[in-house]
């Protein structure tokens, strides 16, 4: 995959704190990096922890004797495919809406010729003064891409439009253009994967429902690195706050029954099924219909339980590969096991859950079992992890496909 080189450049502003994540995500998915601050942005973030994280010294002075011996602002626009300011504070808009060049980030948006992109991060009455939104209208007129602003809370305890996108959600706006274009076959090239991610929610009146505490992350890494892997994902997502991967079709249900539905209806040519959500295991014998009064002491909810969307693919005549997930408190290789035989899987990743393990976090460790052979996987981001389990799974169906007379479509199920 071609590499990016993005130039990352941080205004003064309060946003700057998410940078060190950006530009590990932005490394993560491939890119270069080479970080350009301001001199009020290192009242927020310190150059020491940008320059760890992107593994390049952090440019801020345009008058670096040294690196403008070499012309080195004009040596650094030449290189970049992309700059992206972010944050991108209402007076570093101004300054480039105005053609200004006072800094060394400033000078190089007028040197190059790569495009940029600015994500603007404000106080909600500043983004719609007059002013900045006459600034944001000029810059957009010559070609600089806005992203954003979000909606929301904001660090002056105001809420509003002006929080900037957080760091998934620039890397899918900037790296979408060079990911989709160059991806290149890998070990599930030409695979169909069905991958479910997230937790699900099981109502119990009209404002109230039984969930779980998955984020998705975990099934949403393996989407990505199975789409990386060469193939093509559908991904059946419950409620999450996560950014759709590149490139990836997504269905979003919310309870287990919709789940269920969701799966048997879009199985047709599914090769893979990844099975990585959190489906609740019981949902209300009733749910009403208005919220529930609180009207005694105590109340009693009758529980049923919610369809086995694993068991229920795996009990397909044509039943894909099966790999299964077992997140638990305790006894994890037991259960693990038990759950492997009872269900007749041919994989199964298990991981602890708890108090900053598994659910919640961007780390996980895992331990997976098949019917001949295990491997363990240290505590690692999840996105790395995720490209070990596609690797894994991927060899061992191969395998499976090689010593089976008959063909069969493979399956895979996690729960984050």
């Amino acid at each position: 995959m071609q590499t990016q080189k993005i130039i990352l450049g941080i205004s003064g502003g309060i946003a700057a704190y998410k940078t060190p994540e950006l530009v590990r995500r932005l490394k993560r998915r491939g890119a270069e990096v080479q970080v350009v601050m301001t001199r009020s942005a290192g009242e927020f973030v310190t150059p020491t922890t940008l320059q760890a994280v992107s593994g390049k010294p952090v440019r801020s002075n345009l008058w670096d004797a040294d690196a403008e011996a070499a012309m080195g602002h004009i040596e650094l626009a030449r290189w970049a495919d992309l700059v992206l300011i972010a944050p991108a504070t209402a007076e570093i808009m101004s300054r480039l809406a105005a053609g200004g060049a006072p800094d060394l980030l400033t000078t190089l948006c007028l040197a190059t010729e790569a495009p940029v992109v600015m994500a603007p991060a404000m106080n909600h009455v500043m983004w719609s003064n007059p002013a900045v939104q006459e600034n944001r209208q000029k810059l957009e007129r010559r070609g600089v891409r806005i992203l954003g602003p979000a909606v929301g809370d904001q660090a002056c305890g105001e809420s509003g439009p002006g929080r900037m996108l957080e760091p998934d959600d620039i890397v899918a706006a900037v790296m979408k253009p060079i990911a989709v274009a160059t991806a290149k076959p890998g070990s599930m090239d030409g695979k169909t994967v069905m991958i479910t991610a997230g937790p699900t929610r099981e109502a119990i009146d009209s404002v109230r429902y039984l969930s779980n505490r998955s984020s998705g992350k975990m099934g949403y890494a393996l989407a990505a690195a199975a789409r990386d892997a060469g193939a093509n994902v559908i991904l059946v997502s419950g409620p999450v706050s996560l950014t759709t991967p590149d490139g990836v079709t997504r269905i979003d249900i919310e309870s287990a029954k919709e789940l269920f539905a969701a799966v048997h209806d879009n199985l047709e040519g599914v090769q893979i099924f990844i099975g990585a959500a959190a489906v609740a295991d019981y949902h209300a014998a009733s749910a009403s219909a208005g919220k529930i009064k609180k009207t005694a002491g105590e109340m009693s909810l009758d529980l049923v339980k919610t369809p086995d969307i694993l068991a229920s693919v795996a009990r397909l005549s044509d039943r894909p590969f099966t790999v299964g997930f077992a997140a638990e408190t305790e006894n994890l290789r037991e259960y693990a096991l038990g759950k492997l035989e009872k269900k007749n899987l041919n994989m199964i990743v298990a991981n602890l859950v708890g108090p900053g393990l598994g659910f919640e976090t961007d780390r996980n460790a895992v331990d997976v079992y098949w019917r001949d052979g295990e491997m363990s996987f240290p505590l690692t981001d999840k996105e790395e992890l995720a490209s070990a389990l596609v690797e894994l799974i991927a060899s061992n169906y191969e395998q499976t496909l090689h010593a089976e007379t008959q063909t069969e479509l493979p399956v895979i199920a996690v729960r984050d």
